[in-house]
Formats: C-alpha cells, structure tokens, sequence
C-alpha cells in the first residue's frame, strides 16, 4: 500500500491547476497539504509507530522464548508481525513524501524498493490472514484430517510459499514507478499503457476475493461452533478453539474496515490518472478527492499493522500472561547478565513464567 504513492502523482491542486505527466514542472519543493493538516498527521503517524513496531516486536519475542506458545497459529502470526514491521519501515519515508514530494532525494532504487516492499507486506498480510483462517476451519470442523494435514514443517513450507507469492505478484510496481525530475511518481509508459489500473484492480481482487473468503469460513467456523456448543457433545469443543476463533475474527474486521479505505481511494487515484488523459476537468476532480480521501486511507492502515498485537492481548490469555514476564526476563537479563533467581514459594502462573510474582502485584500488572 502506498498512499503517498496516490498522492505522488498529482501535484497541490488547490491552486486549481492538474499536473500534466508528460511535462513535470519547475524542480521546487512542494507539498501536497498545508502544515495545518500535516501536523496532527505527523503525530497520528509517529504514535502508530511506536506502538506498531513495539508491540509486532513483542509478539515476535514472546514467541519466540514461550514454547507454550510455539503452535502453528503462532507461526502464522509471527510472520503476519515481521510482515507489519516491513511496512513500518516504509513510514518515515512516507511522511517524508507528504510533506516534500519533490525533490525526492533518495534515489531511483530506493524509490521502486520501498513501494514494492510495501506492496509486498501487504500482500502477504492478506495471505496470512486468508491461509490461518482456512487452517482453523479444517481445525475446528475437520479435527482429525487437520492433526494430519497441519504440522509445523508444512506450515514453514507454506509461509514461504504465501511470501514468495506476494513478492512476485507486487514485482510489477519495481518496473512502474521511478524517479524523474526528483520526484518519485509512475512512469508515463505505464500509465499510458494502462498498468497502473491493472496493479490497481490486482490489488483491488487482493483484497475483495480474500474479504470474501474470509466471511465464508469463518461462517462455517461459527456455525459449527455454536452447533457443538448447544450440540449434546458441547465439551469436545477446546477453549482454545473458541479463543483463537475470536481472535481471527477481530483481526479479520480490522482488516476490512482498515482497507476498505485504502482500495476505494486507489481507485479513484487510477480513475484520476485515466481520467487526466481524456478529460481535464475530471481528472482534476477526481485528483482533489482522492488527495483527502488517501490521506484518511494511509492513517487507517498504518492502524492496521499497529493493532494486531492489541488484539492478541486483549482476546488472548495466554498472550497477556507471557507478555509482561517475558520483557522483565529479558530486561533482568540484559542489565545483570544473570537471570533472575526463583522465588520457591510462589507457584507460577502460566508455563513461560520462569519466576513468581506476588499475586496481588501480577494481577495489578495485567488488569490495566
């Protein structure tokens, strides 16, 4: 996703003016929105980054040293958090865009590779989410063919398998875009030739055919969940199963309130780059909605790589209760070099608790 990319295309056209693609204009620095409307941006952004590096990098480490949590889900999920730490990267340079899209001062290379990274990631996001939510359907309504089917070697086979998809389906953005007269915007070939709208409407099935997907599995997931529930057998149905069901359908909503902004505002963004072709006046249009409409869109889905770890410790237990222990282990380690010593006579609380805590202190931990 680039929305700074939707933006990069047209130049301020409050003046009233549109650009013209062929015919760039004088090199000078320019911005797409007023300090006013840049500002409250700014901060929105940086806190999302905070948060969103910092709580992917949690996931990630707690995953890593809780064996507990070590299943196929977290497999999947720790990829999904490497994949919203990529797009993060992408976010200094975003905003470097939004407030001086030209001169763009970082080369060519830099250009192409940090809108294809960002394509990329989001594209293997979507993968994730669509993959992980058909591995609970064949979990929960087909038990005994998932114990089978789904092991952790197939699930590493797989990540790589949605990666290496991902990658290749973004490849195109590495030949659209470029920088030309210091500014990083597509090449007219490409607008010309019409690609632009067909990585538009590639990304666009990106999202809808997932979207899709999604609700239809996850129907048969609740359906089947509230039939062995009210069901005679209503205790063969793990806690877990119901856990992870929830938390999936939570990421699954963030998902399509998050993009659904996004995808509709790159359609407007190709429409107005078809339209500037054939008709001026529509075009110009066309480029002043989708400026407000994409800067709305970028926001909505930085908040989509920055809320996962939020939802997975406030649907998850087990996630909330090796959170805390886990970075005070670390922190203890990297201060004293030593890990912290045991205290006997309080008994641990989850299985990745390597030390006690009072329970009136860990409980006062984790009911904020």
């Amino acid at each position: 996703m680039e929305v700074v990319r939707n933006l990069s295309l047209s130049e301020n056209v409050t003046n009233g003016s549109l650009p013209d693609i062929d015919s760039p204009g004088p090199l000078v620095t320019l911005s797409v929105f007023k300090v006013y409307t840049l500002a409250p941006v700014m901060a929105v952004c940086v806190l999302l980054f905070l948060l969103g590096v910092a709580g992917n990098l949690s996931t990630l480490l707690v995953f890593h040293h809780c064996r507990e949590l070590r299943s196929t889900t977290r497999l999947y999920l720790s990829s999904m958090a490497l994949s919203d730490i990529l797009i993060f990267s992408g976010l200094p340079l975003d905003l470097y865009r939004l407030w001086h899209y030209r001169p763009f001062l970082f080369g060519d290379f830099l250009c192409r590779f940090q809108l294809y990274l960002s394509e990329a990631c989001t594209y293997a996001t979507i993968l994730h989410v669509t993959v992980l939510s058909a591995e609970r359907y064949l979990a929960v309504c087909f038990p005994l063919h998932a114990r089978q089917l789904i092991t952790r070697a197939r699930v590493r086979r797989v990540i790589l398998v949605l990666w290496g998809v991902a990658g290749a389906t973004a490849g195109p953005v590495l030949f659209l875009f470029h920088v030309e007269d210091q500014e990083c915007w597509p090449m007219a070939e490409g607008v010309h030739s019409g690609l632009l709208q067909i990585m538009t409407w590639v990304s666009t099935l990106y999202f809808f055919l997932p979207l899709t997907c999604l609700c239809l599995l996850h129907g048969l997931i609740y359906r089947k969940l509230w039939a062995t529930r009210h069901g005679p057998s209503s205790r063969s149905c793990p806690s877990r199963h119901r856990q992870t069901v929830r938390l999936l359908g939570a990421v699954v909503v963030t998902f399509a309130l998050c993009w659904l902004p996004f995808h509709v505002g790159r359609i407007l963004f190709s429409s107005a780059a078809w339209a500037s072709e054939v008709e001026r006046e529509g075009g110009e249009a066309l480029y002043a909605a989708s400026q407000n409409f994409n800067l709305a869109a970028m926001l909505l889905f930085y908040l989509s790589a920055a809320i996962n770890p939020l939802l997975h410790n406030l649907l998850s237990a087990r996630h909330r209760a090796a959170l805390l222990p886990t970075a005070a282990r670390r922190a203890s380690s990297a201060h004293l070099m030593l890990p912290p010593a045991p205290l006997p006579e309080y008994r641990p609380l989850h299985p990745c608790v390597t030390y006690g805590f009072p329970k009136a202190l860990y409980f006062r931990n984790f009911m904020w």
